[in-house]
């Protein structure tokens, strides 16, 4: 790892009331050491200010699960990126593969949240990953290249200093298969190897790549051994405190 500090993130998915969000977060505020690994955590929307309230001063960051691409305007249900922002968030989860799967996102929406993102100084996480369809079927690097390309069309190199890719193998969410590390690293290699192309060797070193799909605490050490794998996006694995602060202090 070229000096890229860990990033270990919290996606809480649907879960949680508001007080069930606060009383994670308090544990985990309690939880997590200090210094080690960058740690967000991406509660749902009505939860985002109590959270960030009881996170101020802890090492958490707090994330949002998804945002939308205007500033304000007549968009019922939306969330705009200064609303995150003022909210307290740091960070926003963009492309999810089940926003993707469910809620009709494909790559042309995908860079224009990109964009809002960065207009608004929120660190995007850009989720990639194929089907477990497309995976048998040997497209996993055309399907990569085709996200990572579109997802960021018409960026300047100064836009992504702060970009975070998310690999999610979709056929490892939420079904306890995870990619074995040695397909975990083949997979974000090839990642850094279109980064480079496109942008060249500087951002393709610097870019920190998650692995997404099943983390728990019992495979967290091993994925992070990989030279390419700078972090983790952990789904089901983060709705507790215990389980995810265990996750977040690997290398403890």
């Amino acid at each position: 790892m070229e000096n890229r500090r860990p990033l270990i993130a919290g996606n809480w998915k649907m879960f949680k009331t508001c007080p069930e969000a606060v009383e994670t977060a308090k544990q985990l505020a309690q939880l997590v050491d200090k210094n080690t690994v960058d740690v967000m955590i991406a509660p749902q929307f009505t939860a985002l200010v109590p959270v960030s309230d009881v996170i101020k001063g802890s090492c958490i960051l707090l994330g949002a699960q998804n945002l939308f691409y205007e500033s304000e305007g007549a968009y019922t249900g939306e969330i705009s990126p200064s609303m995150l922002v003022s909210a307290g968030c740091r960070y926003v989860i963009i492309g999810h593969s089940e926003r993707r799967q469910y809620f009709g996102e494909n790559d042309g929406t995908v860079n224009k949240k990109i964009r809002a993102a960065i207009k608004n100084d929120l660190i995007p996480i850009l989720c990639v990953g194929e089907s477990e369809k497309e995976r048998e079927s040997k497209e996993t690097f055309n399907v990569l290249d085709r996200q990572i390309t579109i997802g960021l069309k018409g960026f300047s190199l100064d836009d992504l200093d702060t970009l975070v890719v998310a690999y999610e193998p979709i056929w490892a969410i939420g079904t306890g298969k995870t990619a074995t590390k040695e397909q975990a690293q083949e997979v974000h290699q090839f990642i850094r190897s279109i980064i480079e192309k496109i942008f060249g060797n500087n951002l393709a070193k610097s870019i920190r790549i998650l692995y997404g799909g099943s983390v728990k605490p019992d495979n967290i050490k091993e994925l992070m051994k990989m030279p390419d794998v700078d972090g983790a996006l952990v789904g089901g694995a983060s709705l507790d405190a215990q389980t995810f602060s265990k996750i977040t202090n690997f290398q403890g």
